[in-house]
């Protein structure tokens, strides 16, 4: 900050966020810290770039007055980002009572024996602020993505197999097994009726078979061979 015996100046200098193609403005406190009233007039080096809006005024005792610069709109940044403009502001003692139309250049007019104070402010451009980019939500590292969902709140129909896939192949495991079980039990059963019925004609034909005959006996074993091989069967695949 440039402190001066009758005004104050803050900024020390002017930072400009520059931008093509738009106009920009900044500002600047002017602080009475005495008693008088004190005149001021702002000068630039470059008066077709910048607007001062109030570029003369009047800041009363113990008093602060803003000054708004603008500048216009460029349309090449200079090298290096890089800016030879200067600002003058010039002060001066008053008389009680004046007022902005009072102010004439004879106020500042150092050779006519006026005390005038000088401050000069530098101008600098800086980068505007980025704007903050949108960051993607990422998952909890470890854990697996979440199905999305449509509006209504359900899943979506390509992402339904991958989170219900195991459900589908155990419940089609299911009933494979409870087909494959009830096929064998019907064989089974079936098993177990011949069985019975072999049993009841064996026994018919040993009541009605006469003594001596070679022909029962064979008959005899291949029908306990027969209910063995049944009984074999039933009991593998059961």
């Amino acid at each position: 900050m440039g402190t001066e015996e009758l005004l104050s100046i803050d900024p020390s200098e002017l930072e400009f966020p520059f931008e093509l193609k738009k106009q920009i403005s900044v500002s600047f406190q002017l602080l009475n810290k005495t008693d008088n009233h004190i005149a001021f007039k702002v000068k630039t080096t470059n008066p077709k770039k910048y607007s001062v809006r109030p570029n003369n005024g009047v800041v009363l005792p113990r008093s602060t007055c803003n000054v708004i610069v603008t500048m216009q709109a460029q349309r090449e940044a200079p090298p290096d980002m890089q800016c030879k403009d200067r600002f003058l502001i010039q002060s001066v003692v008053a008389r009680p009572g004046t007022t902005p139309k009072d102010i004439n250049p004879e106020m500042f007019n150092k050779e006519a024996g006026n005390h005038v104070e000088d401050c000069k402010l530098r101008v600098v451009y800086v980068s505007p602020p980025k704007p903050p980019s949108p960051v993607p939500e990422e998952s909890e590292e470890g854990s697996p993505p979440r199905a999305s969902e449509s509006e209504n709140g359900h899943l979506n129909g390509s992402e339904l197999p991958a989170v219900s896939g195991k459900h589908i192949e155990v419940r089609d495991n299911s009933t494979e097994a409870r087909a494959l079980f009830l096929k064998l039990s019907e064989e089974k059963n079936n098993a177990i009726q011949q069985n019975k019925q072999l049993r009841q004609e064996l026994e018919l034909l040993r009541r009605g078979s006469a003594k001596g005959s070679r022909g029962i006996p064979l008959l005899y074993v291949v029908l306990i061979g027969l209910l063995g091989i049944i009984m074999g069967y039933v009991i593998k695949n059961s």
